[in-house]
């Protein structure tokens, strides 16, 4: 029977960290990093000063921690006893909850998405789609979806995020043209999702940079307003086809986490013929010109 002390009582954050520590700990059998079993284990798994040695920390440290004990534990020690507890990726962020540590956003990119997401995302082609995380990094797409917004997709991992690109891009290369219902709702989204992620250095500093940079965009994150993600209709402009109009819907993933697709659904036929014309030129580039000015107004002079 599993006693509870005073202090984990009052905490039971502590409790839960406390039980799911010895039930990881006690899962690894000793042969499988290495260590003699030994004859005389009272208890499946590791022992405690087993653990504490691998993750290199002190065995008391690693007891209190064990027992719920209220100290402070730092991402690098965590990451250790993660390691040495062989916790997955979802493991291992409850663990940084459950000992109160904010959990570091990993590098953005696509490494961690599941190969069913990729063969979705290519059999709903001619449907453009893609996978977005809950801060609009685009994770990956299919190939009309990258027909469309070629100058998203062409950018740096660390850079392709949608929402990032329409604050800042010069109004006449904005293909959005229903911005006045979609650019609230975008930041609502992602003030929900900011929720979850308070004191993680990337969130922070996407958040204060784009503040900075645009200030369209810091008034509506000064107005709180939340909202979850959910179909709606875009309307974008293309610059060798005209507009387009698409109705949006976001389907979660069970990973990466908080990962969803979207997928953009015609909702007039010119849109699907469009649609098809793009995919059948996929050469077609945006033309160069005068930034400040629309593109019609450019092409025209």
């Amino acid at each position: 029977m599993t006693v509870i002390s005073r202090a984990t009582a009052k905490h039971p954050r502590r409790a839960e960290l406390a039980a799911f520590l010895r039930s990881r700990r006690e899962r690894i059998r000793p042969q499988d990093l290495g260590l003699p079993p030994g004859l005389r284990r009272r208890t499946p798994g590791l022992r405690r000063e087993e653990v504490a040695q691998l993750a290199g920390v002190g065995v008391t440290w690693y007891t209190w921690l064990e027992q719920g004990r209220p100290i402070n534990a730092s991402v690098q020690v965590l990451d250790a006893i993660a390691r040495t507890l062989r916790l997955d990726a979802a493991e291992r962020d409850h663990l940084f909850r459950l000992a109160d540590v904010t959990i570091v956003s990993p590098a953005i990119g696509d490494d961690c998405l599941a190969a069913e997401a990729r063969m979705i995302l290519d059999a709903l082609d001619p449907l453009p789609a893609a996978v977005y995380n809950s801060r609009y990094d685009v994770l990956a797409w299919n190939g009309t979806y990258g027909n469309l917004f070629k100058a998203l997709v062409r950018r740096p991992a660390a850079t392709r995020n949608a929402i990032w690109c329409i604050f800042t891009l010069p109004g006449c290369c904005l293909p959005m043209k229903n911005p006045e219902s979609e650019l609230p709702q975008m930041v609502a989204t992602l003030r929900a999702a900011f929720a979850g992620h308070m004191g993680e250095p990337a969130w922070e500093e996407f958040v204060r940079r784009l503040c900075d940079v645009s200030p369209e965009f810091a008034r509506m994150w000064a107005t709180h307003d939340v909202a979850r993600p959910g179909a709606t209709l875009k309307v974008f402009h293309h610059s060798a086809v005209g507009e387009l109009r698409f109705s949006s819907t976001s389907l979660g993933l069970p990973s990466p986490k908080e990962a969803r697709i979207v997928v953009y659904t015609p909702t007039d036929e010119p849109t699907r013929e469009r649609v098809e014309w793009l995919r059948e030129h996929p050469d077609v580039e945006i033309p160069d010109h005068p930034h400040g000015v629309p593109l019609a107004s450019a092409a025209a002079g």
